[in-house]
């Protein structure tokens, strides 16, 4: 990884923002079993709370926050339960069955957090010993009889819910429940996400149009509707100490070429430290940003001089895509919760003789996933834009990866697509763009077909890892179809 976020490097207002902690995904857990069974069985409930005991501690091992509500035994404990997670504003709901209980202590649980659901059935291992078992050494087994009458009673009180089975240390569920919490932290990500939007579409890109009312409606958080003079205020304040930190800051992490020229990258640096403060001043955890200007004026200036700053905000989690594309920034933040990088990224040719797709962009890109140090060429003209300055170059690290649209219906809603391929090695242009070379195991061309025909726009995020099954259970706790597209 090129880039680090550890607090450490970070300089106040003269380098990069101080270090904020990102916000932990928030599970809320209960356990429970039938309370009928502990007078009958006295071994039963202490060998039960282990099992409980375990599952908390997996859980905070996978670096979330877990609020445990304890043990239930009846329906009055599972509505106790219920209001302690209402009130605790959970990002998932999980409730382990260890053994059988009643629908009605968990329903309470899922109609009041609001949280999405995940029902864990983990026996104590593998299989049972039924040479030596009794009928209290089976009950701690029993998890699996209560999932289906949950299943029943959640459908018919207009619960969604999803379910892991297995046993306590299999590394196959807890990869699974691992995945939950994923998809979790992308769906909190977005519900308390406040996105930038800075400037004015690109003219006559009707695609990428999209409504701010609709995000919020469909995946919750706020969109900040921003203004180029938001920046330029900002640029006009930074002290020629603070353009000189970032410059430092910069040259540590990328290979200056030298097609840079000084006061370009100057500018660039500048125009840096300006964004750090909008984004801190407005709260922003993404930026989808375009202007066009004209002449050279200030304006223009501003617009021209992002792609460096914006680069540099994408690396620490905070996606900036540039040519006012909001939904790829939210799809670029969704693959960035879910560790996988996420890269402003466009077609840019077809090698029918590789059998590759060629895809990158000009303007920001995410440094964590570049294959080397990234390269900053200096450009004096931006292809399709106004402006000139310093740009970002790089690949993405070699091997397997996945591209992520957000797509908007005709009726407007959101929908995912992916597709997974693999970075090749080859020849690449060096023209101030991040390119990759992408097998899709696939004609080029046939491939190309049907991701333009699942409604794709003509901008998405590219990650490293295959991330399929990842983005599955996002859409299903965000409520949206995904399309995948494969050879």
């Amino acid at each position: 990884m090129m880039w680090s976020t550890d607090p450490s490097r970070s300089v106040d207002g003269n380098g990069l923002l101080p270090w904020v902690e990102p916000r932990k995904t928030r599970i809320g857990l209960v356990a429970g079993g039938l309370g009928a069974y502990w007078p009958q069985f006295p071994e039963l409930l202490p060998q039960l709370q282990a099992s409980a005991r375990r599952v908390s501690e997996r859980f905070a091992a996978l670096d979330c926050e877990v609020v445990d509500v304890g043990f239930i035994s009846d329906a009055q404990e599972g509505a106790a339960a219920a209001e302690k997670l209402r009130l605790a504003d959970c990002d998932l709901i999980v409730g382990f069955l260890t053994t059988y209980m009643t629908a009605s202590m968990l329903v309470p649980v899922a109609q009041r957090s609001g949280a999405p659901v995940l029902l864990l059935n983990l026996q104590p291992t593998e299989a049972m010993d039924h040479a030596s078992f009794d009928t209290g050494a089976w009950l701690a087994y029993c998890g699996a009889c209560p999932l289906p009458e949950m299943a029943n009673a959640f459908e018919r009180c207009g619960i969604d819910f999803r379910s892991v089975s297995g046993y306590l240390e299999d590394e196959r569920a807890w990869a699974r429940i691992d995945r939950w919490i994923r998809a979790a932290g992308v769906r909190a990500a977005l519900r308390h996400g406040r996105h930038g939007l800075l400037g004015h579409l690109y003219p006559g890109m009707m695609d990428v149009i999209t409504d701010p009312t609709l995000v919020s409606a469909q995946l919750g958080g706020h969109v900040e509707i921003l203004e180029i003079d938001d920046l330029r205020v900002r640029v006009e304040k930074v002290s020629d100490a603070e353009t000189e930190s970032r410059m430092k800051v910069a040259r540590e992490i990328f290979t200056l070429d030298d097609s840079v020229n000084e006061d370009d990258f100057r500018w660039g640096a500048t125009v840096s430290v300006a964004l750090d403060r909008l984004v801190e001043d407005f709260a922003l955890d993404s930026l989808a940003y375009y202007h066009r200007g004209l002449d050279g004026e200030t304006h223009e200036r501003v617009a021209a001089g992002m792609i460096l700053g914006a680069s540099l905000l994408t690396a620490r989690g905070v996606p900036a895509a540039g040519e006012y594309e909001l939904r790829t920034s939210l799809a670029m933040l969704v693959m960035d919760k879910l560790g996988a990088g996420g890269s402003f990224t466009e077609l840019q040719a077809l090698n029918f003789h590789d059998n590759v797709v060629e895809m990158g962009h000009d303007g920001p890109a995410h440094l964590a996933i570049s294959a080397r140090k990234p390269l900053l060429r200096g450009l004096g003209v931006y292809h399709g834009k106004r402006g000139w300055g310093v740009s970002v170059e790089f690949d993405v690290q070699q091997g397997p990866v996945t591209v992520c649209g957000l797509g908007q219906r005709r009726d407007g809603s959101f929908n995912l697509i992916a597709s997974e391929g693999n970075v090749v090695p080859g020849p690449l242009l060096q023209i101030g763009n991040t390119t990759s070379r992408v097998d899709f195991g696939c004609d080029p061309g046939e491939w190309t077909d049907a991701w333009s025909a699942s409604g794709v726009a003509h901008h998405w995020a590219l990650g490293t890892g295959h991330r399929a099954a990842d983005l599955t259970a996002v859409a299903d706790l965000l409520h949206l179809d995904l399309t995948v597209v494969a050879p």
